[in-house]
């Protein structure tokens, strides 16, 4: 005999309350036997890819009024009344009614089924790796074991092209927020830039690094940034891991990329332990990192520097990462924080990551400062030196 494992997809409600963040779970939705192994957020649709294919639902927030009102259409919310008042006179008391209430009262999601393609076709095994939409939510991209990056037109789903980007599976996928370029990983040591399906450019992040050498590191992760104070300005963030596992394993890096001319800025080494994933703030202030040894660590983006750090924060591979989106609605969630960032891993828990904001002082009270210290030096020197005016 053979078990067979059903799997699902949960909606958690996420908030602050007396300072601490709780989750509650809202939906459940089956994919029965499809594993869900990446996803992408474009608006109220999300795109899954789960075995060959690229799943794609909608989902929508409804108050107990509107969840009501579709079964009251064809009379079912009156047999389901009369039917908890049957419950209820059953059990003699009025706890069942009571929970009843409160379950039609509680908010509910309202999930739907929007279409599906076939993004992978692997003769052996295949898989879709990565999927993406595009910040105009007008394209959806999607990566696989083939090694083939599909371009649909979205919410259409007519595939727009197609075209082989690495010679084996590719591990991620992004495209430039002008939809001029997409970027994508592969595990054969390539980080291609494309211009629809032609090859703009290959990436090399070790031109100025003698001490690595061909084939010792490969990408793993890609994601394009925007610059809060500089509109025009666009930033690309790789990351690179060992292509092979050492007693004493060598560090992974982060690469700063100038997105128009992708030419590195900037490289800096980000631990020992091998990096799994890559996620970026909507300011593009933030990187966020996982490794496959369960650390969670954000980093500021303008420098690459470490800013928070927990290590084995889940105990195995984090598959995922991110940021509370730059939106009224989030504020409230984000509380009196900096920045507020998800991870979730194969342990199937889901953490929250907040950085408390740093204590900054106004730019007027620096100059002030700056403007007493001028006078006082010049106080001190005319009272040592006289003639000094």
């Amino acid at each position: 005999q053979t078990g067979v494992t059903f799997l699902s997809q949960h909606f958690l409600s996420l908030d602050l309350v007396g300072g601490v963040h709780s989750a509650t779970l809202l939906h459940t939705h089956e994919t029965d036997t499809r594993a869900t192994m990446c996803m992408s957020l474009g608006g109220d649709v999300i795109a899954s890819g789960q075995d060959a294919n690229c799943s794609l639902m909608r989902f929508s927030h409804l108050t107990a009024k509107q969840a009501k009102k579709p079964a009251a259409k064809d009379g079912a919310g009156d047999k389901g009344a009369a039917r908890k008042r049957g419950r209820k006179g059953q059990n003699g008391d009025g706890g069942g009614g009571d929970v009843a209430q409160t379950k039609e009262d509680s908010p509910q999601m309202l999930v739907e089924d929007v279409g599906v393609v076939q993004a992978d076709l692997s003769p052996q095994d295949p898989c879709v790796k990565c999927v993406r939409f595009s910040a105009d939510l007008t394209l959806l991209l999607s990566g696989g074991a083939d090694g083939y990056v599909r371009v649909w037109e979205f919410p259409s789903l007519k595939e727009k092209f197609s075209f082989r980007a690495h010679k084996d599976e590719l591990e991620d996928i992004d495209i430039s927020p002008d939809n001029k370029h997409i970027v994508t990983v592969g595990r054969d040591f390539e980080c291609s830039v494309w211009s629809g399906d032609q090859l703009a450019v290959g990436l090399c992040w070790h031109e100025n690094m003698p001490q690595i050498t061909e084939k010792m590191y490969r990408y793993k992760s890609c994601r394009f940034a925007k610059l809060e104070d500089q509109k025009d300005a666009l930033r690309l963030y790789t990351v690179q891991i060992p292509h092979k596992r050492d007693r004493k394993p060598p560090p992974c890096y982060i690469t700063k990329w100038d997105g128009r001319v992708f030419l590195p800025l900037l490289t800096k080494p980000c631990g020992n332990e091998v990096i799994c994933c890559l996620a970026v703030s909507d300011s593009g202030t933030f990187l966020g990192l996982g490794t496959v040894t369960g650390s969670v660590a954000i980093y500021i983006a303008f420098s690459l520097q470490k800013l928070y750090y927990i290590q084995e924060s889940h105990g195995i591979v984090v598959t995922d990462l991110t940021f509370l989106p730059d939106a009224p609605k989030s504020k409230a969630v984000k509380g009196n924080n900096e920045v507020v960032m998800l991870s979730v891993a194969v342990d199937s828990r889901c953490q929250v990551h907040a950085v408390s904001n740093r204590r900054s002082f106004p730019l007027w009270l620096v100059l002030f400062f700056c403007g007493l210290m001028v006078v006082g030096v010049i106080l001190l020197l005319q009272s040592l030196f006289p003639a000094f005016i």
